[in-house]
């Protein structure tokens, strides 16, 4: 087996690095500072990036995207994720590169030219309004928000949380029962929603471990009340919201993988330049104790593992598609999620109080981050769900009771 990265990979790593180094990392003290601060700032970066020929990297060229494979992006995204405002400038982030991927994929022609393509460009973002404080999103097919057809529109009513960036998006995509009376996965529809229509309020920026958060940096509170929108908005056919939604998070999985390795290999740099210049006293510097060494040598392995694991579960989606790789998607959500946490959380502990405080990125990845053993599946479903296929394989048929 060659682990060898192509020259294409290697180059593309350090166009982005040299990007990320010199004009998004020193943005970060500004965007502490609320996010009406650092969002001019980073388009102006996108600039740079368009020039790079990195924009939305995740789409075809013919979409003005960079085109690349998926184990090509995984590899970009990895040095994208040192800073969490990384994707964001090169136009890849979370919800709006699933949904640009989603309406690729089953967007009628005047949805792909109103929606898609002002979101390839960079020109407007966007939200995936799913989630409901009522029910438990790891059940994604139990949804309380309704849509009926009337007089050849929409008209939605519901209530939805954690819509992560819809403070400042152009538009939503509405997870909503179309088909109450159909089988469980049959019942959703996806439906866009722009959020100048009237009845869509944006109760509030829901809180995170004390950050409220703001525009793309958010995750909303929203109540659809007697929205009305065409009946041409609906994406794909009625009641294939389901569907959707596993073609459109499965590999959006990859590039939260990828992200998180990004942020071990930040937080690991941070440490490992900590540990040897911090003096316990004179001569003495912290990398000498054998605790801290045995964290670094746990984290690089941990790491290592990690790395390896994403980029074969993207190489399985470039070769044989995302669903013949839904073991190893499951296998990465919860196994990368877990290294990360111990990797940032390491970093913290060498660092002391430092670690605690916002001078560095390590409490923010600790705070923002740790939400990804949640999101997009816990990682109980996804454990359950591979272990339930791996036991299939050797004649487990019986649900556990």
């Amino acid at each position: 087996m060659d682990f060898s990265v192509s020259p294409r990979v290697v180059e593309l790593k350090a166009r982005a690095r040299q990007i990320i180094d010199t004009h998004v990392i020193p943005l970060e003290p500004l965007a502490a500072q609320g996010w009406a601060k650092v969002e001019p700032k980073l388009y102006e970066v996108r600039k740079l990036v368009r020039e790079a020929g990195l924009l939305s990297p995740q789409a075809s060229k013919d979409l003005g995207g960079a085109g690349l494979t998926f184990l090509e992006h995984a590899a970009l995204s990895e040095e994208l994720g040192r800073s969490g405002l990384g994707h964001f400038a090169f136009n890849c982030q979370a919800p709006d590169s699933g949904n640009m991927e989603l309406l690729h994929l089953f967007g009628s022609d005047d949805q792909k030219k109103r929606f898609m393509e002002p979101l390839i460009r960079g020109e407007i973002r966007s939200c995936f309004s799913m989630t409901e404080p009522e029910h438990a999103g790891s059940n994604p097919t139990w949804l309380g928000t309704r849509a009926r057809l009337e007089g050849g529109e929409w008209v939605i009513d519901g209530h939805k949380w954690f819509t992560s960036s819809a403070d400042g998006a152009s538009f939503a995509i509405v997870m909503a029962v179309t088909e109450p009376d159909a089988p469980p996965h049959l019942r959703a529809s996806q439906i866009i929603v722009p959020m100048n229509t009237p009845g869509l309020t944006l109760v509030r920026n829901v809180s995170i471990m004390g950050h409220e958060g703001s525009g793309w940096m958010s995750h909303a509170e929203l109540r659809y009340e007697n929205v009305r929108v065409p009946e041409s908005n609906l994406i794909g056919g009625r009641g294939m919201g389901f569907l959707l939604a596993q073609e459109r998070l499965g590999p959006g999985r990859i590039h939260h993988c990828m992200r998180w390795i990004g942020i071990c290999e930040r937080s690991f740099d941070l440490m490992c330049k900590h540990v040897v210049s911090r003096q316990l006293s004179p001569g003495k510097p912290l990398a000498l104790k054998g605790p801290v060494q045995e964290w670094i040598a746990e984290s690089r392995a941990e790491i290592d593992a990690a790395r390896l694991s994403v980029m074969h579960a993207a190489w399985s989606i470039d070769k044989h598609g995302s669903k013949e790789a839904r073991d190893q998607i499951s296998a990465i959500k919860f196994f990368v999620a877990g290294v990360m946490e111990r990797v940032v959380d390491r970093a913290i502990q060498a660092h002391g109080a430092l670690g605690m405080t916002d001078d560095l990125p390590l409490a923010g990845f600790y705070a923002h981050e740790r939400a990804a053993r949640i999101y997009d599946g816990p990682d109980e479903v996804h454990k359950a769900s591979l272990a339930k296929r791996i036991l299939g394989t050797y004649g487990l048929t019986s649900e556990r009771k």
